[in-house]
């Protein structure tokens, strides 16, 4: 499902598992997966806990549970993940098959769920791109994408059981008001601060579209969080836990800013996939979707604005972090934070300046 670079795990060495106690668990509750099995990490950049079990017969599923230590209420919600997966498992939308998910904490000492294990590499960085796609894959990597979201923005969340995911109105609103409060709130931990941020933020509020009907927005839509083969086929989409009901055409427009073309000023230290020849341009990206949509395009660049300030100011908060000591920094670019936050102001006011 990702990576294994971690290689096979003894039981000793799994981590954030009582082995014995899910294993348990799993031949109760998951119908065809018997123990015992190898227990191979899946790295991939993202903190939950997340495992590749690999019985004697052969048979593969992946273990995900929160990482280790204290959390926020809402934080890593395997529950949501599962709820999502398992409603759009029967929808056009490539998902891993929900298993079954533990609530309780007292087997392994945090809720967690089994889905299947989905062949396939996330593109992290440019080396991603050369070593896992072919020429003709690179070139079908967007077409799959978009019409991977356009399929997920096509479900209505109350015909699959996700109605309640979430609120449904105000989508962008929402956003706003609180990714203001988190950059006002680590203003003077970051020591970063500029009268552009509460100026666009004005702006976005002031002009915030009319919001459509509500459809499962993904919240991290990239290339990061997709599982390809080497034909540039999406294969499943990953890490469903900050997914919420909302305004699709902002969900697209993320994924839009994400895709960096050779002509964008790239931050130094920056090494993103699409930047190895044969990817097809943002402007495919817009082609692709409207035509899989119909969706009215007319204020894509108000979206692009918004999605570039809400980026700038999860960043900002993440520096903040690092900066207050609550995250170490060890081996961490901090200037490359900081950079990417003025990028992304920067950014979002040329999108906002060419709204008329």
């Amino acid at each position: 499902m990702a990576d294994e670079a971690a290689g096979e795990s003894t039981a000793g060495a799994v981590v954030g598992y009582d082995v014995p106690a899910v294993e348990a668990w799993i031949s109760e509750n998951v119908d065809g997966l018997e123990p015992p099995f190898t227990w191979t990490q899946l790295e991939g950049g993202h903190s939950n806990l997340t495992y590749k079990l690999t019985a004697a017969d052969g048979t593969t599923a992946v273990v995900r549970r929160p990482p280790m230590g204290e959390l926020l209420p809402k934080a890593h919600d395997m529950g949501r993940e599962f709820t999502i997966i398992s409603g759009l498992g029967p929808t056009n939308v490539p998902v891993a098959i929900a298993y079954g998910y533990c609530e309780s904490p007292d087997v392994t000492g945090a809720h967690f769920y089994v889905m299947s294990y989905v062949e396939g590499r996330p593109l992290f960085e440019s080396a991603d791109a050369r070593e896992h796609l072919s020429a003709e894959g690179r070139a079908h990597v967007g077409m799959s994408f978009m019409d991977v979201l356009a399929a997920l923005h096509s479900v209505d969340p109350d015909d699959v059981g996700l109605g309640d995911l979430g609120k449904k109105e105000d989508y962008v609103g929402r956003q706003i008001r609180t990714w203001y409060r988190s950059w006002t709130a680590s203003a003077d931990a970051a020591q970063y601060d500029t009268p552009v941020v509460h100026e666009l933020h004005d702006f976005l509020s002031e002009h915030k579209p009319q919001q459509g009907p509500a459809r499962v927005v993904h919240g991290d839509y990239g290339l990061h969080n997709c599982l390809f083969n080497p034909a540039g086929e999406l294969q499943a989409v990953l890490d469903w836990e900050i997914s919420t009901l909302g305004d699709p055409l902002a969900d697209f427009a993320y994924a839009l800013n994400s895709w960096t073309e050779s002509s964008d000023d790239i931050l130094e230290g920056s090494d993103p996939p699409t930047l190895v020849d044969g990817f097809v341009s943002r402007a495919d990206l817009i082609e692709r979707y409207e035509e899989r949509t119909g969706a009215d395009l007319s204020q894509l660049r108000y979206y692009v604005s918004f999605n570039h300030w809400k980026s700038a100011c999860i960043i900002h908060g993440v520096y903040a972090r690092y900066m207050r000591g609550q995250k170490p920094s060890d081996d961490v670019d901090l200037d490359l934070y900081r950079a990417r936050i003025g990028r992304g102001i920067e950014l979002s006011a040329a999108a906002a300046t060419a709204i008329s």
